[in-house]
């Protein structure tokens, strides 16, 4: 007995396969035998219409109506006795299904053509059908191909019990969602390194190759979860679909190539702007589809997915080589620029390589379709090779940013010690001889100038002006002018010859390059001046030019002598000093101020002087100084 009970057993076990395979939970309607017609006629649904006049639809139709009925046949009577009996439709525009002349879904708008990237909808079917039951679809079409540059899914209907027909989309779900996993995951990886180049860009404005690259990583993580999204068949608009790829992909498709171009400190040549221009006019184009009528934007997008499109890849294509143009030649460039400008040649050749491949797609005759074959496996190439070229670049730029830092804070060190010496060079108070009334104003064109000054009150009631000028500019002469103003102290007893002299030995003995120019005044409290000049501009009296005897700058010849010119002045006149940077303003036509200028504006005040300058076109060191007696 128990022999036959677990004969009977095996036996139905290896009949239960063939039972349950005998009994399809699913069928796919063939489209070899559906028709289709332009136009929208209601009356076309009705299951005994004559198709007489309706042309064969091919499975990737190209649709240039916005309007057209499809019509097809199936033998659906194996699956009416299922429990949940359903047609399951992908089409990729808005459309309403009949099965024997009654409507038994809708899926998107057929006013406006608009529909969601739910591609693969189900509605149940009605048990009392036909032995061959009749399928009609009423579609209205808003685009004529896929995003970027592949055609649309092909139409597809299938029959059968709702779970399975829920389990096939799952599946469908999974299938295409891994397809763009990879992509997607590396390119958020990007998104987030976009936001980490976006602050060192805060922490330096100046630096606006870090402002296009964060720009450029930021805009990518949309255009691949946009992918991810459409696979995983999201109920999302069609058209905002088109809009989130066409916005990040016109700024990313700008942005990596004036990259290239900010990081090695070069304008971007006109060609390449040009590239810029055909590769990015197709974005402006697709996100025009995304939003116009369905006529129009059929006709354009017609256009988008044909020549314009070729036109883009092919422009995408060369606009990819714009590393090799923005680092050549490659020995003239520094070994800090070398791994960079390496790195971006590898992002160059990657993106050369993508185009290359998706520009097959655009229906060249002569040219096979390598985007249909390599899809995958080039949009996974480009999306890791990015991600290790950024990841790269990040880090070296870091590393630069860094090494910026540090030498901003050594900077910082030496511009405190340079205004502590612009303190000596252009002291705040004035020592001033009781009588007299002194002012100065002193601007130099960089953050510590070559111009020094210094007024003081000697014995016997005398005032001493020093005003010089230190040839060159920045620290180098400033330091050198505080050398001479502090060789100019403890020598209050000397007259202005004798400390001309002496300045001239000290600068001679430093072995500096350059010289200096030196004017050294005492006026006494009976209004008696005496002049010493080492070749700097002899001062104004009452607005004209005081001739004095003159000699060599300061530091030029070690043995020079200086002589002394004294005048005797009244109440009530006005000495002016300028430094030779009032002279020597030029403005925009080239001209100088020149010294009839300088005479006609030497009585006003310091800073109107001054203003006058700046105004003409500074472009030197200005110190005035004004004795009024």
């Amino acid at each position: 007995m128990r022999l036959q009970c677990v004969a009977l057993f095996i036996a139905i076990a290896a009949i239960a396969p063939s039972a349950f395979s005998a009994r399809p939970t699913a069928l796919t309607i063939p489209l070899q035998g559906c028709v289709w017609h332009s136009g929208d006629n209601p009356e076309w649904s009705a299951p005994s219409l004559d198709e007489s006049g309706w042309q064969h639809y091919a499975l990737h139709q190209q649709v240039s109506q916005s309007h057209l009925w499809i019509r097809c046949h199936a033998d659906l009577s194996p699956i009416v006795d299922f429990d949940e009996p359903a047609l399951q439709v992908r089409l990729y525009a808005a459309y309403e299904v009949y099965v024997d002349g009654r409507l038994i879904g809708t899926f998107g708008n057929l006013q406006s053509g608009s529909f969601g990237m739910s591609l693969i909808q189900q509605w149940p079917l009605p048990r009392d059908l036909p032995h061959t039951s009749s399928i009609a679809i009423r579609s209205a079409w808003h685009f004529t191909s896929a995003i970027p540059f592949a055609p649309y899914p092909s139409l597809e209907l299938r029959a059968g019990s709702e779970p399975s027909l829920r389990d096939r989309r799952s599946t469908v779900i999974v299938a295409e969602g891994e397809r763009h996993l990879i992509p997607a995951i590396c390119f958020c990886i990007v998104g987030i390194l976009g936001l980490i180049v976006l602050g060192l860009w805060i922490n330096e404005p100046g630096r606006r190759e870090l402002l296009v690259l964060g720009i450029n990583c930021v805009a990518l993580p949309p255009i691949y979860l946009n992918y991810l999204g459409a696979a995983a068949l999201l109920a999302y608009p069609a058209s905002a679909y088109f809009i989130v790829w066409a916005v990040p992909a016109f700024l990313t498709n700008i942005c990596r190539t004036v990259f290239f171009f900010q990081l090695a400190h070069r304008r971007v040549p006109f060609l390449i702007w040009a590239l810029i221009a055909l590769a990015t006019a197709i974005h402006l184009i697709t996100f025009a589809v995304a939003v116009l009528p369905p006529s129009p934007a059929l006709w354009l997008d017609g256009l988008r997915s044909g020549p314009l499109g070729a036109i883009s890849q092919f422009a995408s294509v060369l606009e990819s080589s714009a590393p090799f143009f923005a680092f050549m030649p490659w020995r003239r460039l520094s070994r800090r620029m070398r791994p960079l400008a390496a790195l971006c040649m590898v992002w160059g050749v990657t993106m050369m390589l993508f185009f290359s491949v998706r520009f097959t797609s655009a229906r060249v005759p002569g040219l096979p379709d390598l985007q249909s074959q390599w899809s995958n496996t080039v949009s996974d190439f480009e999306a890791i090779a990015t991600l290790g070229v950024l990841v790269a670049l990040l880090t070296l730029l870091s590393r630069e940013q860094q090494q910026v830092a540090r030498e901003r804070a050594i900077l910082a060190g030496e511009l405190q010690a340079a205004q502590q010496v612009q303190q000596l060079l252009a002291p705040s108070t004035l020592d001033t001889l009781p009588g007299f009334r002194l002012a100065v104003a002193f601007h130099p064109v960089s953050e510590v100038g070559g111009d020094f000054y210094n007024c003081s009150i000697l014995h016997g009631e005398r005032q001493r002006i020093i005003i010089g000028d230190v040839s060159g500019k920045g620290a180098a002469a400033a330091m050198t002018a505080a050398v001479i103003l502090g060789a100019a102290q403890r020598h209050e007893e000397e007259s202005p010859a004798a400390l001309l002299h002496h300045l001239n030995l000290v600068l001679a003995n430093m072995h500096v390059s350059g010289f200096a120019t030196c004017l050294c005044a005492e006026i006494s409290s009976r209004c008696e001046v005496i002049l010493a000049n080492a070749g700097h501009l002899a001062p104004y009296c009452n607005g004209h030019e005081l001739s004095i005897l003159n000699g060599f700058p300061l530091g030029i010849v070690p043995e020079a002598e200086y002589a002394e010119t004294t005048l005797q002045l009244s109440p009530g006149d006005s000495l002016t000093f300028f430094s030779d940077g009032v002279v020597e303003a030029r403005n925009q036509a080239g001209e100088l101020f020149g010294f009839d200028r300088a005479a006609a504006i030497s009585t006003q005040t310091t800073e109107s002087i001054a203003s006058t300058i700046q105004a003409f076109g500074q472009e030197d060191d200005v110190t005035i100084v004004t004795l009024a007696l």
